[in-house]
């Protein structure tokens, strides 16, 4: 057994070895997966909500969503500006939205009726397509395959340990997994995609201050948060922290857009009739 264990630890390592990146920020991260197996994953995935949720045809929201994609799209790197964005509007009230590897973008309904201006939204869409660029979703499909890797081969090490002993070792492992590797991962993506969201909306001549209006109107209206340590986010008040140090570096960059003159306008619809006229 010792044998395989060892064979087991040096596979692993060489794949470790082999997966080694950096993301756009010079983060050091592990990826096993290819651009073009996230990409088929993307474009699964995308199927599969819009089959399984509710996509909005109402015109003004879809021309609303598909204005800020649009510009954002343009300031995007030559590898993802090539993408075929597709932006679907799901009509729930989940203040929520997403970016799939492919170019794939959804944004809920309650995320459009939540944020209070188009710069907000611009902010949320910024930060999900930042999701893709720094290759987030193969970074924690590896992270998850390096755990569950080592949480066999403990499972294997302590096999001769009594079965009651074995299982409250493997469940301290499992939670000492998730709180010391799983969840700072998420917390790092989040704060990266933010940084990379925020110089997207700038460069895209969205007001980048309003990314900090948006985390202290999330923070307002958060109840009930649990601790950072244990949240897969950063807390608001850590978000609104990190954007406000960071909005004078991306300023420049989105005064030469509006001095250009080509800054977009992406008219807010009416969200109060258009959300009355969704329940009827």
């Amino acid at each position: 057994m010792q044998y395989y264990l060892k064979r087991l630890a040096v596979l692993m390592t060489a794949l470790v070895v082999v997966a080694c990146s950096t993301s756009p920020t010079g983060r050091n991260t592990l990826n096993f997966m290819s651009g073009s197996q996230l990409n088929e994953l993307g474009k699964s995935s995308f199927q599969q909500m819009k089959d399984e949720g509710t996509v909005s045809t109402d015109p003004e929201l879809n021309a609303y969503a598909q204005c800020i994609m649009t510009a954002i799209v343009e300031v995007l790197p030559p590898a993802y500006k090539e993408y075929e964005w597709e932006v679907a509007v799901f009509a729930e009230d989940t203040i929520n939205a997403f970016a799939l590897p492919g170019g794939y973008m959804g944004v809920y309904t309650g995320m459009m009726k939540f944020a209070e201006n188009e710069h907000q939204l611009a902010a949320v869409i910024g930060h999900e397509i930042g999701h893709v660029i720094a290759e987030h979703g193969g970074e924690r499909l590896s992270t998850n395959m390096l755990v569950s890797g080592a949480l066999v081969t403990a499972n294997i090490l302590l096999s001769d340990r009594p079965p009651a002993q074995q299982g409250l070792l493997m469940a301290g492992l499992g939670l000492g997994a998730q709180v010391g590797v799983m969840l700072p991962f998420s917390r790092k993506h989040e704060s990266e995609a933010d940084a990379i969201g925020l110089e997207l909306m700038a460069k895209a001549g969205f007001k980048p201050e309003q990314a900090v209006r948006l985390w202290e109107h999330m923070g307002e209206n958060t109840e009930g948060a649990q601790s950072e340590l244990l949240s897969t986010h950063p807390v608001p008040k850590t978000r609104v922290k990190d954007l406000t140090r960071q909005v004078p570096s991306v300023l420049p960059l989105y005064q030469e857009r509006v001095h250009q003159g080509s800054a977009p306008s992406c008219p807010r619809p009416s969200f109060a009739q258009k959300t009355d006229d969704s329940k009827s």
